[in-house]
């Protein structure tokens, strides 16, 4: 499967599992928003701390909106495998396309280091596509 043209950068594997531990935590201990239209809102209202946005969206077109939208807010955003994981991880039975996190709860300390990888990421232009 190609990889979606609004993915702008490369996440590393570990970068992305531990987002998924992140969603996890802050599922239990924090706040988030699950979905693109709950996502969409978080960001349009600058809420939201880290958004994940999955790659295998089908149409892309449901999430290709999201990484404009958070660069204007300057609202930090990574790129994950699966919409199936990412639901799985905010605790749905179903794929979620994107989720946010508005409160991280317990997991602060990620939640710091995972801003700082998006950061260097974006800065290098990961491995680009």
């Amino acid at each position: 499967m190609p990889k979606a043209f609004y993915a702008k950068f490369e996440v590393p594997k570990e970068i992305a599992e531990k987002a998924y531990q992140l969603v996890q935590v802050a599922r239990d201990s924090g706040k988030l928003r699950k979905g693109t239209n709950e996502t969409t809102k978080a960001v349009g209202r600058g809420i939201a701390k880290l958004v994940l946005i999955a790659e295998d969206v089908d149409p892309p077109q449901i999430v290709a909106h999201l990484p404009i939208l958070c660069d204007e807010r300057k609202i930090t955003y990574l790129f994950v495998p699966s919409k199936l994981d990412l639901g799985k991880s905010s605790g749905l039975d179903v794929g979620s396309a994107a989720t946010s996190i508005i409160e991280p709860g317990d997991g602060a300390s990620v939640l710091a280091e995972l801003l700082k990888a998006a950061e260097d990421l974006r800065k290098s232009g990961g491995a680009k596509k």
